[in-house]
């Protein structure tokens, strides 16, 4: 299911006065490059310098605020967003299947496999939990969460030691980010193992050394939807999305292999060598996936192809970045520990201020929209600023205009949907799941105002 996300040499990065530490090697590193790597989809680039700086891990915050004044916003906002998410949940809460799911039986092709999959549920039955467990809603208390819950361990926690996360191949990626993401997000102790048998496999798929993978291919610290495919920012952002709720350091291997990953996915010439960085918008915003030199669906929007192959004769071949990949990747940038100043994120940045908007998903209109609202919720949140300035100079108070966008959007029974269809937005149980999230983000307390949350 998609959107269901260096340097030429070591001047590129700014070395805050500090050596930079060697890239860790994946254990059971092979000079073999792995059958399963497409050589038709994987090129060579100059490797990516270390980062030589990390900044403190942002902290993972499961729980929404119990109080307004726990949150950098007015009591309005916070009561509106608060009564909308629960609308949703309770909305979630009759949908819900009788065996624990929803999707249940839904087979859904994700890009770049060859089969459907019907593991998606499993995937957004963990994204349901995750929003019951945010609001307080937890598999203790709560009929839904606790179904929900008990489907996932019958799925993929019956055998101890052994975690299959999609027995089908195709989305297991998807499925145990999650996995770890919604466990995590439950904070009981019991779903330790659980959590860290997703981790484990998440890392382990990762494409790297182990695979015969070498800092220099653009596979490299990627992700891929299933254990066959090339990597890309959804399924990679996913993963990262898991390892940050787990409390992963970013200092962790894998989080700082797949930022090489990351930097490549960047439309920014300063910090990424790929041809069509260097010669496209060099706007700061990011594309699907830089792997077999670049895909971006915002390219194929425009009438340029996917692979940009439709640009016009004369004209160097580049791609789009787009809004639901650019908040993956600046997400996923600061979650790998960069600091504001780093080059990548500041080109981040600046794509965000001249592309503001919640009427849609900058690039590709209505497609993926609530996919897009989540990510961009999460990134937002993570940068951890009440107010983002655009490119005019007008200062937007993101959690107030995000509470405009999904209320404005909700049904009268409590859900969510996209009338574009692409990437499964056509169901409701995930548009409202997605919505759910995104508030949720808007209301989480501030680091700040940690201290006034009850425990």
């Amino acid at each position: 299911m998609d959107h269901l996300v260096i340097g030429v040499s070591a001047l590129l990065i700014m070395s805050h006065g500090t050596p930079p530490v060697p890239l860790p090697v994946a254990p059971g590193a092979s000079a073999t490059l792995d059958p399963r790597v497409e050589k038709a989809k994987i090129t060579e680039q100059p490797t990516v310098e270390p980062t030589a700086h990390l900044a403190p891990a942002i902290p993972a915050i499961h729980r929404i605020a119990l109080a307004a004044d726990q949150v950098p916003c007015t009591a309005d906002v916070y009561g509106r967003a608060h009564r909308a998410l629960e609308r949703g949940l309770t909305h979630l809460a009759s949908t819900q299947a009788p065996s624990g799911a929803w999707m249940e039986r839904t087979a859904v092709k994700a890009t770049d496999q060859r089969q459907p999959s019907t593991a998606a549920s499993t995937a957004v039955t963990s994204l349901a939990l995750q929003a019951f467990a945010q609001a307080g809603r937890t598999p203790a208390t709560d009929a839904s969460a606790s179904r929900a819950r008990a489907l996932v361990y019958r799925r993929v926690g019956a055998t101890p030691g052994v975690f299959t996360p999609d027995p089908e191949g195709g989305l297991g990626t998807y499925v145990a980010s999650a996995i770890a993401s919604g466990l995590a997000s439950v904070d009981d102790g019991a779903d330790r193992p659980l959590v860290e048998a997703a981790i484990e496999w998440l890392t382990r798929t990762q494409w790297d050394e182990s695979e015969g993978v070498s800092p220099r291919l653009d596979w490299y610290g990627g992700s891929g939807y299933g254990t066959r495919g090339r990597p890309d920012l959804s399924s990679t952002q996913m993963m990262l999305d898991a390892l940050h709720d787990a409390q992963v350091s970013p200092e962790d291997p894998a989080i700082q292999r797949a930022l090489v990953f990351l930097t490549r996915t960047q439309n920014n010439a300063a910090t990424n060598a790929a041809p069509w960085a260097q010669s496209g918008s060099k706007d700061g915003g990011f594309v699907y996936t830089p792997s077999g030199g670049g895909e971006s669906f915002s390219s194929e929007a425009a009438g340029e192809g996917r692979f940009g192959e439709l640009v016009p004769a004369g004209e160097p071949r580049s791609l789009r970045s787009y809004g639901s990949m650019t908040y993956a990747g600046f997400k996923s940038l600061l979650f790998a520990g960069l600091t504001r100043d780093d080059p990548r994120v500041r080109a981040a940045m600046g794509w965000i201020r001249t592309h503001w908007t919640f009427a849609e998903n900058p690039g590709l209109g209505q497609q993926g929209y609530y996919y897009y609202l989540h990510a961009m919720a999460r990134a937002l949140s993570a940068a951890q600023q009440t107010e983002f300035i655009d490119v005019s100079g007008t200062a937007h108070s993101w959690r107030e205009e995000l509470v405009d966008a999904l209320s404005s959007r909700q049904r009268s029974d409590g859900s969510w949907v996209n009338a574009s269809a692409r990437w499964e937005e056509s169901n409701s149980d995930l548009c409202t799941i997605y919505a759910v999230l995104a508030l949720e983000e808007a209301i989480k307390p501030s680091p700040s105002m940690r201290a006034r949350q009850p425990k």
